[in-house]
C-alpha cells in the first residue's frame, strides 16, 4: 500500500464557543522536524498548542496542559484516521471565557484537525534508496544515460583506477530495474550496490 502524506503545509482556522483554534499541519520526515514546526507555529501567548505526528511506525503527541487525551489523542486519530504518514498537526488554542468539557474538547481539537487534514494537497510517499554504481571507463556515458529514465539523482561522482563511481538516490520501485539495464548495457561490466544492511548487490 502507498503512503501519503501532505504536499505542503496547510492551516484551518475555526471559533468553538468563544475560543479560537487553529490547525496548521505540514509534512515531516522525522521527530526533529516535527518539533522544529512546533517551534515555527506554536504560540507562546496562547492558551494551550496542542499537537500530534505520526512518521510510520512512530508516533507522538501532546495534550499541552488541557485534560488528558482531549487534545493531543484526537488530533492523532484525525491524521490515522486519514490514512496519512509523515505528517504533523499543531492545534492551539485561544480560551474564550467558555469551558467546552472533556467531550467538547475531544471534538473541537479532533474536528479542527480532521478539516484541516482533509482540505490539505496530499501526495504519495515515493520510497528511496540510495546505491552506489560502478562502472568501467568505456562504459561512463552509457551509466549517466540511464540515470534520468529510472529517476536517479546523482549526489556523488569520483573516479578512479578501477573507472567511475556514482553514488545515487533513487525510487526504490527503480532500483531492480536500473540494476538489471546497467548490467545489459554494460554486459555484466556495471554493477550496482545498495545503501543498506550490509549492501545489497545487484550486478554481475
Amino acid at each position: 500500500m502507498n503512503r501519503v502524506t501532505l504536499a505542503r503545509a496547510a492551516r484551518l482556522e475555526v471559533e468553538v464557543r468563544k475560543s479560537r483554534f487553529l490547525a496548521q499541519a505540514a509534512p515531516v520526515a522525522s521527530p526533529d522536524e516535527a518539533m522544529a514546526f512546533l517551534s515555527e507555529v506554536g504560540d507562546p501567548a496562547a492558551t494551550h498548542n496542542c499537537w500530534a505526528w505520526r512518521i510510520h511506525p512512530a508516533y507522538r503527541f501532546s495534550d499541552d496542559g488541557e485534560p488528558a487525551s482531549t487534545a493531543g489523542k484526537p488530533i492523532l486519530v484525525a491524521i490515522e484516521g486519514q490514512g496519512l504518514d509523515g505528517v504533523m498537526v499543531v492545534v492551539t488554542r485561544w480560551f474564550g471565557g467558555i469551558k467546552l468539557g472533556a467531550g467538547g474538547l475531544v471534538r473541537a481539537y479532533g474536528g479542527t484537525a480532521a478539516e484541516c487534514l482533509r482540505q490539505a494537497e496530499r501526495i504519495a510517499v515515493v520510497e528511496t534508496v540510495r546505491a552506489t554504481l560502478r562502472c568501467g571507463f568505456a562504459h561512463a556515458s552509457t551509466a549517466h544515460a540511464l540515470l534520468a529514465a529510472h529517476g536517479a539523482h546523482k549526489l556523488e561522482e569520483r573516479y578512479d583506477a578501477e573507472g567511475l563511481e556514482l553514488v545515487l538516490e533513487l525510487p526504490e520501485a527503480n532500483f531492480a530495474a536500473l540494476a538489471a539495464t546497467l548490467r545489459d548495457a554494460t554486459r555484466g561490466q556495471g554493477e550496482l550496490i545498495r545503501h543498506r544492511d550490509g549492501d545489497t548487490r545487484a550486478g554481475p
